[in-house]
C-alpha cells in the first residue's frame, strides 16, 4: 500500500510540473515538444499496464491534466474544433482558463498549422472573463501537495489477523519472571 501511495503522489507530482511548465513557457506549447511529451507518457504507461496493481495502482490516472495538454498540443486540426468538442471530449478535466492559455501560447513549429478558431479563442476568452469575476484568486495553476495520504482505514486493511496466544515470547522474555504473564494460556 505504501509503495502504491508513494507512485500516486510521483505520478501527481509529475502531473503538477509538467502541466505547470506549458501554462508558464510558451516554448513548451509547441507541437514537437507535445510530440516528446507524448512519448515520455507513452512510456510511463506502458510501465503501469505491465507493472501490477499492487505496486501502479491508480498512477496513471494522476496524469490527467498532462494527458489532456497533450493530446490537445498534438490534435491536427484544431481550427475544426468547436469548445464543446474540446471542453467535453478531449479536455474535461481542464478549466477553460487552463484551456485558454495553452491555446492561445500554443504553436505549431513543425508543420504551421492553425491553432483554435478566432471563434473559438473568442468564446473561451468571454467565459475566461466571466470565471475571473466571479472567483477573482483562482489560478491556473495546479497546486503542488507533497503529502501522501494513508487513512488509518488503508493500515486497518492491512493489518493480519493474529492471535496473541499463538505467538511464542522470545527466549529473554520467557526467562524474566516479569513477563510470565507472557506464558500463561488465555482460556474463554
Amino acid at each position: 500500500m505504501i509503495i502504491k501511495k508513494t507512485f500516486n503522489q510521483v505520478y501527481a507530482y509529475l502531473n503538477v510540473q509538467l502541466f505547470n511548465s506549458l501554462l508558464l513557457r510558451r516554448e513548451c506549447c509547441s507541437f514537437s515538444n507535445g510530440e516528446f511529451l507524448k512519448v515520455g507518457l507513452q512510456e510511463l504507461e506502458q510501465w503501469c499496464s505491465t507493472t501490477t496493481e499492487e505496486y501502479a495502482g491508480a498512477s496513471w490516472d494522476e496524469l490527467q491534466h498532462i494527458r489532456q495538454a497533450v493530446g490537445f498540443l498534438v490534435l491536427h486540426q484544431k481550427s475544426h474544433k468547436t469548445l464543446e468538442e474540446i471542453t467535453n471530449e478531449l479536455c474535461p478535466v481542464l478549466s477553460i482558463t487552463q484551456i485558454y492559455r495553452i491555446a492561445t501560447m500554443f504553436w505549431d513549429d513543425k508543420y504551421g498549422a492553425q491553432g483554435l478558431s478566432q471563434e473559438v479563442i473568442g468564446k473561451m476568452r468571454t467565459m475566461t472573463t466571466d470565471d475571473s469575476i466571479t472567483t477573482p484568486n483562482s489560478s491556473f495553476l495546479l497546486d503542488d501537495d507533497s503529502s501522501i495520504p494513508i487513512s488509518l482505514d488503508d493500515i486497518a486493511r492491512l493489518m493480519l489477523d493474529v492471535d496473541p496466544s499463538d505467538v511464542e515470547p522470545p527466549p529473554l522474555l520467557r526467562q524474566n519472571s516479569q513477563f510470565h504473564f507472557l506464558l500463561q494460556q488465555y482460556v474463554d
